[in-house]
């Protein structure tokens, strides 16, 4: 079951994170662009399951276009509504790997099974780079209109994305506390913006916590998938 989940958690990260593109995430209140982002989360599962002709990936694709449709047209926007969209497809990919817990050992993959780690890690790290861009983004929307930003443009989001894949990788390789000196160093960085300006030292301080808690809670969860799973060999081992 485990590796089934696993395939298809991939192929979720595919479809909503790296192949929809923001031109889909614009027209998505038009049904053909919905279908085409069904397709898309149906051409992921096949390509990572290894299965081209399967009923379940089928319902997979279509359970995937009824969330998205109730989220689309009931306009449940916001971080609550992209919370409960991603739990609601979690769920349906821990439904189908329950029932059908054999996709993947019945797939073309199946004799490649060291291709499960590497899926499972590729997942942990496109949910903790670009889905926790877009949650920590709908989180701090509300509030920022209402600082001054003289920065870089789009340093903010590079910065955060750098810190969140810096932390993936400090507990992936086993280094927990490394995180912390991260969270100094940035404090010390931030120091001069803190002690002019409230509101943005208010606003960099729940964007800063609420990037690494999400890093950290996505780090750990890929840790957890990946010790369910054959160990990732980088290199073969010498005789």
């Amino acid at each position: 079951m485990i590796h089934t989940f696993t395939a298809l958690l991939f192929a979720h990260m595919l479809a909503d994170f790296v192949l929809q593109t923001d031109w889909i995430i614009r027209n998505k209140a038009r049904f053909g662009v919905l279908l085409l982002h069904a397709a898309l989360v149906l051409l992921t599962a096949q390509a990572t399951t290894g299965q081209l002709a399967s009923a379940p990936l089928l319902v997979l694709a279509g359970v995937h276009l009824l969330i998205d449709c109730i989220k689309t047209y009931g306009r449940f926007s916001g971080l609550s509504g992209f919370m409960t969209d991603q739990a609601a497809h979690l769920v349906t990919l821990a439904v189908v790997a329950v029932l059908v817990p054999d996709l993947w050992q019945t797939g073309m993959w199946a004799a490649l099974p060291q291709l499960l780690p590497l899926m499972a890690l590729l997942a942990g790290l496109i949910a903790t780079i670009t889905a926790g861009q877009y949650a920590i983004g709908l989180l701090m929307r509300p509030h920022a209109t209402r600082i001054r930003n003289n920065g870089l443009k789009q340093g903010g989001r590079l910065i955060g994305m750098l810190e969140r894949g810096l932390i993936f990788a400090l507990i992936l390789l086993g280094q927990p506390l490394g995180v912390g000196f991260l969270v100094a160093s940035k404090s010390i960085l931030r120091f001069g913006t803190a002690t002019r300006d409230q509101r943005t030292a208010e606003y960099v301080i729940i964007g800063t916590l609420a990037s690494f808690g999400w890093a950290i809670l996505a780090a750990y969860a890929t840790q957890w998938l990946l010790s369910c799973l054959p160990p990732l060999e980088i290199a073969a081992q010498q005789p």
